[in-house]
């Protein structure tokens, strides 16, 4: 039923040994680099969503205008705001670089932005 008896282990030479090792470094040093490269296009992801949802026109309406931020770690990527109106729809892109922008931001954008900030702090 059982098997007591020894298992013979393979002899193995000091130079398949040094072959295994050299294949793993040779593993080890292309993990790390597609780990560094993956690291740096990480960085450029956006990893940091917010959107809000409000009425720009005081009494017209409900809340069917939004403004979404997509940024990536550094803070930096673009706020869609989308301004519904009876007779209009307009919608504007503007840039972010570190939480700021070259554009005034109205205070739902600036709200936003910080918004998405604040959800990678919460992690």
């Amino acid at each position: 039923m059982f098997n007591f008896k020894k298992k013979k282990s393979p002899i193995v030479t000091v130079k398949e040994l040094a072959k295994q090792v050299k294949l793993l470094e040779e593993r080890l040093e292309k993990t790390t680099n597609d780990l560094t490269a993956l690291t740096k296009q990480q960085e450029q992801s956006v990893s940091k969503v917010g959107v809000v949802r409000f009425n720009p026109f005081e009494g017209i309406g409900g809340d069917q205008s939004f403004s979404v931020a997509l940024l990536n770690s550094e803070n930096s990527g673009v706020v869609f705001t989308s301004h519904y109106g009876k007779d209009m729809q307009r919608v504007y892109a503007k840039e972010v670089k570190k939480g700021k922008s070259t554009y005034p931001l109205s205070a739902e954008e600036e709200k936003i932005i910080l918004q998405a900030q604040d959800v990678s702090k919460k992690k």
